[in-house]
């Protein structure tokens, strides 16, 4: 769940990524989330896949009214360190509560998010499967609840200064990540039609990580393991893809580096419950 084949669900890479996600996230399709909900009632919120739970973090401090956070995770370390961190106050003031879910996302059903108020995942999309993708937007629809998914890699990659070997790299792991029938950089192409099958209205908004000189130690990180996915999948690249590793680590440790990594987040509100013909709904 994350943009390159850094291990995915090393709580060290998750905190090293944090700020950068932060920073990225669109707060501009929030709008349609802001509203109280009637009566003092709960906002209950699903968080998939939340490794140390940052999305939360940085999602509940900017929503008013007293909120549940479901924390879902196959790693009960992961879902432990999320529920330590997790925010206790709403943007008003109100409770912030969590619970945990451990389970595979896999098989996620309308009736795993039955009474959801918001399904949200970070940096998940591209992991999944075409068919992952069409059970997830089916669950969604059947709980009747917006969904914002987050951080979806973009395929698209800008260094400066350029390097004749970038694209070769780009290139390289954008197939690494569509292995195996993953979506990688066509997720969120998929999930727009997926949502909107199911009756959504679909907004997207770019996210990019901005990595100059102040985020060095990510913006390495991000290089390994973007240039070591290039080459399992391409292993010919190997000894030029060394070189231009070295070259790239040694522009970042000086600060000459800057690394623009795209990403889009993405709304998904559900089809508006319309009068039935005796006054009730339909």
């Amino acid at each position: 769940m994350t943009t390159t084949d850094t291990p995915r669900y090393a709580p060290e890479w998750l905190e090293l990524r944090e700020g950068a996600d932060a920073a990225a996230r669109a707060p501009e399709l929030l709008e349609p989330l802001r509203a109280r909900p009637a009566d003092g009632a709960v906002r209950v919120i699903h968080d998939l896949g939340c490794g140390t739970g940052s999305l939360g973090r940085w999602l509940a401090p900017r929503l008013d009214g007293p909120q549940e956070w479901v924390l879902h995770d196959h790693d009960p370390g992961l879902l432990e360190l999320a529920a330590e961190r997790a925010p206790r106050t709403a943007a008003d003031g109100s409770p912030v509560t969590v619970r945990t879910r451990r389970g595979d996302l896999g098989s996620l059903t309308a009736d795993d998010l039955a009474g959801a108020s918001l399904v949200t995942a970070s940096a998940l999309l591209d992991v999944l499967t075409a068919e992952e993708m069409e059970g997830l937007a089916a669950a969604c629809a059947g709980a009747g609840c917006p969904v914002l998914l987050a951080l979806s890699v973009a395929g698209r990659v800008e260094l400066a200064p350029e390097d004749p070997l970038d694209a070769e790299i780009a290139e390289a792991f954008d197939a690494h990540q569509r292995r195996s029938g993953l979506l990688g950089p066509d997720a969120v192409a998929v999930a727009s039609e997926a949502f909107a099958r199911h009756g959504a209205t679909v907004r997207t908004h770019a996210s990019p990580w901005l990595l100059g000189p102040g985020e060095s130690a990510l913006a390495a990180e991000w290089l390994r393991g973007w240039v070591g996915a290039a080459v399992e999948h391409r292993p010919e690249l190997e000894p030029r893809a060394e070189r231009y590793l070295r070259r790239r680590l040694a522009e970042c440790a000086a600060g000459e580096l800057r690394v623009v990594v795209h990403h889009d987040d993405l709304l998904a509100l559900p089809r508006p419950v319309s009068p039935g013909p005796t006054g009730g709904v339909s």
